[in-house]
């Protein structure tokens, strides 16, 4: 078994790994390493992700599982995911909303295989056990026997086999679920700088779902969110940013964290497609890219503020996108060390005109695996996880900003990661 260790040599601290008879938790019990420098096992080691699995996403975290306007009827159900955990989210017949582990009672098996549907009630396909909306069993085949042999004990019990049931939180149309029973409420887990940030998209109007789009990325999980957190990687990485105004570094903008370090905001103002004193070192700037169609660049204002990039990340799952009028939900689920799935969810308001509908769907076409500007990022995430997959005695440097924890007010900065990582290694016992 491995067990890892913490050598400091002044503000740089080195990872090393040496083996143990006994299992050590991850991060040993040494000293903290700064924050400004992230091991690279962390990214590869199964052991790691395991403990993961139980510690961050079946542990105390409110994690995204769906929009109230995706089951909007009674019996409406879709599969989704905490961590690599299924879970089947339903709406009952009175109107609430339950999240089920999927995984029956009885041996194990993932008894719901459908992406969503309705249901009025769940049953396995392996030997039937039949359950209720909200998790409770209702019906087993011959629990009595079959001509008077067979059957289930006489101290059997259907109430004593129910489907596992997630503690579950809404606000304004967004669905959460927890592993944990005793979870604080939305509002104080978010703390109240995101809660405004996640009001000034979910402001209590009714949503309606516009599309999806699934992709595979083979890197860890944890670089989504770095991605998302590192806002000026966005000035050097991405042409149609850069070259487009829509989101770069002499542009005014501002990072702000929640006061744990988990949850955190990127703000941004578009500014225009023109050389300045600040794209001197951008070298992804293209003076001269033209749009054959200008209507994908065309946002109109309809939040609050001077904004028009908001990405807001909420531990341990969600990044909640807005992106000129482009609003999105990108779930991540995780598929072991290498790999995870990017969920994206596109949105609107029920009750807006079809104009800003088709603007959506026309800006949309910046995100996704094959978007104008996410299709840098799942390539260069796969390029990340292909570089460190053989170092894990290894670590990168997080310097840009400095080595602490505070909010900015610009993006030449990697200050948001560092806060990822100063709850992350709380919660992992780093």
């Amino acid at each position: 078994m491995l067990r890892y260790l913490n050598i400091f040599h002044g503000e740089a601290p080195a990872w090393t790994i040496v083996r143990s008879a006994r299992r050590a938790p991850p991060g040993g019990t040494g000293p903290r390493a700064a924050l400004a420098r992230i091991p690279y096992w962390v990214y590869t080691d199964p052991e790691v992700y395991q403990a993961e699995q139980e510690r961050i996403f079946c542990g105390a975290s409110w994690a995204y599982v769906a929009l109230d306007a995706e089951i909007p009827n009674p019996g409406d159900f879709i599969r989704t995911y905490v961590g690599d955990k299924p879970v089947v989210v339903v709406r009952d017949l009175e109107g609430g909303i339950s999240v089920l582990l999927n995984r029956c009672a009885h041996r194990g098996v993932e008894f719901c295989q459908a992406a969503h549907g309705n249901a009025r009630e769940f049953m396995c396909p392996y030997h039937q056990w039949t359950y209720d909306l909200a998790g409770k069993l209702i019906g087993v085949p011959f629990r009595r026997g079959v001509k008077q042999q067979g059957g289930m004990p006489a101290d059997f019990r259907l109430e004593e086999h129910g489907l596992t049931r997630l503690s579950v939180a809404r606000r304004h149309g967004v669905v959460f679920a927890s592993f944990a029973p005793d979870m604080p409420d939305l509002e104080t887990y978010l703390g109240p700088a995101m809660v405004g940030y996640f009001d000034r998209v979910f402001d209590g109007r009714a949503l309606k779902v516009l599309g999806y789009m699934r992709q595979r990325i083979g890197a860890n999980w944890k670089l989504m969110f770095e991605n998302i957190k590192d806002p000026y990687h966005a000035s050097l990485l991405h042409v149609f940013l850069v070259t487009f105004g829509l989101f770069r570094a002499d542009q005014p903008s501002a990072v702000e964290m929640d006061a744990s370090g988990m949850h955190s905001v990127l703000v941004s103002k578009r500014g225009e497609q023109k050389a300045t004193e600040g794209t001197a070192e951008m070298k992804s700037f293209r003076a001269d890219l033209k749009l054959a169609d200008a209507r994908l660049l065309d946002p109109v204002r309809e939040f609050t503020g001077d904004a028009t990039v908001v990405m807001q990340t909420l531990w341990p799952n969600l990044i909640v996108q807005q992106q000129s009028n482009t609003l999105a939900m990108r779930q991540l689920v995780t598929r072991g060390p290498g790999a995870f799935d990017l969920m994206w969810t596109f949105f609107g308001y029920a009750d807006e005109p079809e104009e800003m509908t088709q603007r959506r769907l026309r800006q949309a076409n910046l995100m996704g695996p094959s978007g104008f500007v996410s299709v840098d990022d799942g390539e260069i995430m796969e390029f990340s996880q292909h570089g460190i997959d053989a170092f894990s005695r290894d670590a990168g440097v997080l310097e840009m900003g400095g080595r602490d924890v505070r909010n900015e007010a610009h993006m030449v900065t990697e200050t948001a990661i560092r806060g990822f990582y100063q709850e992350y290694r709380r919660v992992m016992g780093f």
